[in-house]
């Protein structure tokens, strides 16, 4: 990869640039060293990609806006490199929705988050409001999925089966983009319908109602309420059970201790805001700072602590240890020169390939992490140095 392909501005902070203003007890720390970007196949390369998910030696890209997941069975190692499987189109050459037609079991419409254990596949088929299973993972390009979640057939598309006035229930969904999968049980964030809801397996036959929800009542409801997630886009686990939804429309990440306290209380703690009504952009901010996000996307959690997606700032900020308080500031961030910096400045004057530019979503495996550079079109994969 020559010197001009590299996003040379994707460094870690050593040194604080601090406004007067502003008091922070931040201590910057290196948690990254070296990194390069990939950019899909040479000759159908990504386009806005919101979706990346790795596990051992695979990479699974949604290249979102052209409708196609992509499966390298291999982690790529040069700038550009040509995908085993493509999923969602028949060829490497057709990008429409649904193939240009209707939805059916071997199409797509604007995916975004995807998952495997290696032995099954997970896509959030977000416009066609459904997510799709793989019972076994794909050996073959164009292969349909086997199972629906949300729609009751491959060919239902609409916003909770029947349209965008219908109300949700167990079985239907609006705008699913974000999944995760725990202990075996699949978490769907159910965007439209402000919600997260649980199913206690895999499901492996369509039409599978979810068994619990987080976020509303029941699940026949829909309130607009500050002490839920109002935009549930992204949804992670922890490995003792902790949970993190992400809502993009709060500018916040909820956090619960474990999965089971979001069924029946409010969230422990808020990344991103001091209290649940607050909902500004940095904190009502005109500039970015430690503990403030802007058009959140993304969280994840990793080792003691949790990555988060600040997507509207252009950076994903890392939180050595889960907060104990609301608003907490970060220990150290990914994609900018220091925590007040946004997402345009000198460096993105004459263009974005320098630096990040709206990271939707990023997974870690093996010490790196894989990250969706939506705004630059290019997938970053990143050492971490954390121990």
């Amino acid at each position: 990869m020559t010197q001009k392909e590299s996003p040379s501005a994707l460094n870690i902070t050593l040194k604080r640039a601090i406004p007067p203003h502003f008091e922070t007890n931040a201590a910057f720390k290196k948690i990254a060293g070296s990194q390069r970007n990939f950019k899909g196949d040479e000759n159908s390369p990504f386009l806005a990609p919101r979706g990346v998910f790795a596990h051992g030696s695979r990479l699974l890209v949604s290249d979102t806006g052209q409708n196609r997941v992509f499966i390298w069975n291999q982690i790529p190692s040069s700038l550009t490199q040509k995908p085993d499987l493509v999923i969602g189109q028949a060829d490497l050459v057709q990008t429409g929705r649904n193939e240009g037609g209707s939805a059916s079991s071997k199409s797509l419409q604007y995916p975004s988050a995807v998952w495997t254990d290696g032995k099954r596949m997970i896509v959030a088929d977000a416009w066609n409001h459904r997510v799709l299973v793989w019972n076994s993972f794909p050996t073959e390009s164009h292969q349909a999925a086997d199972v629906v979640i949300g729609q009751d057939d491959f060919l239902g598309n609409l916003p909770n089966k029947l349209g965008i006035n219908a109300a949700p229930s167990a079985s239907s969904l609006y705008w699913p983009y974000g999944i995760a999968v725990h202990e075996g049980m699949l978490f769907v964030a159910d965007a439209g319908n402000r919600r997260v809801v649980v199913f206690n397996s895999i499901p492996t036959e369509s039409v599978t109602p979810a068994d619990a929800v987080i976020g509303q009542e029941d699940f026949e409801g829909r309130s607009y309420d500050p002490q839920n997630a109002i935009w549930p886009y992204g949804v992670s686990l922890g490995s003792q059970g902790e949970l993190a939804i992400t809502d993009t429309q709060y500018f916040r990440v909820l956090i619960w201790n474990h999965w089971r306290d979001a069924l029946a209380q409010n969230a422990n703690r808020i990344i991103g805001q001091m209290d649940f009504e607050s909902n500004g952009q940095n904190m009502f901010g005109l500039t970015p700072s430690p503990c403030s996000l802007n058009w959140c996307y993304c969280s994840q959690f990793y080792q003691n602590g949790i990555f988060v997606g600040d997507t509207g700032n252009s950076r994903i900020l890392w939180f050595e240890n889960l907060p104990s308080t609301n608003g907490a500031e970060a220990d150290s961030l990914i994609g900018k020169p220091d925590f007040f910096t946004g997402s345009e400045f000198a460096d993105t004057v004459y263009g974005t390939e320098k630096s990040m530019y709206w990271p939707f979503s990023f997974c870690v495996e093996q010490k790196q992490l894989f990250i969706a550079d939506t705004g630059n079109h290019r997938i970053l994969i990143q050492d971490l140095l954390i121990d």
